[in-house]
């Protein structure tokens, strides 16, 4: 008997990040987020396109990231642009740093989701940023794949 698929549990992506960036690693951790936050993410109101991940005084924190105010909530309920800490193990943060200072690398989050039990989670990529000739090459070759695809259909 065949299982059901897994409802997908993305709560946002970052579709710019590929653009803008050359993803390296990439790895998830969790976030630290308010009741109405929470409630607006599983109604999907949130927007990674701002945001960034960075290490302040031995902690990692999410900055950027709009999570909308719950519409059923008291008013005021939360800001919706505030720091957002995350949870990462101690010894993956001590790898992580150096990475970050020394090579020039970003922190971009890629993607928040809901994990299986029902926890936030945010998948962070180690980046680096791309220049304008490797933007115009990644165009280039998306629309030769289209083109290829097109004229395969069209034999068929």
């Amino acid at each position: 008997m065949k299982k059901a698929p897994a409802p997908d549990t993305t709560v946002c992506r970052n579709r710019r990040a590929s653009h803008r960036f050359h993803v390296l690693e990439q790895l998830d951790c969790g976030i630290v987020l308010l009741g109405t936050e929470v409630k607006s993410l599983r109604e999907r109101q949130a927007s990674l396109e701002e945001a960034y991940a960075r290490i302040l005084d031995e902690e990692l924190w999410l900055i950027g990231f709009h999570i909308a105010p719950y519409r059923h909530g008291q008013t005021g309920a939360h800001d919706p642009l505030r720091r957002r800490k995350l949870l990462l193990h101690a010894r993956e943060l001590r790898k992580l740093r150096p990475k970050v200072e020394q090579r020039g690398l970003t922190l971009v989050p890629l993607r928040v989701y809901f994990s299986p039990r029902g926890l936030a989670k945010v998948t962070l990529g180690l980046a680096r940023g791309k220049s304008g000739a490797d933007k115009r090459q990644d165009l280039k070759a998306r629309e030769d794949r289209r083109e290829m695809e097109r004229a395969q259909r069209r034999r068929e």
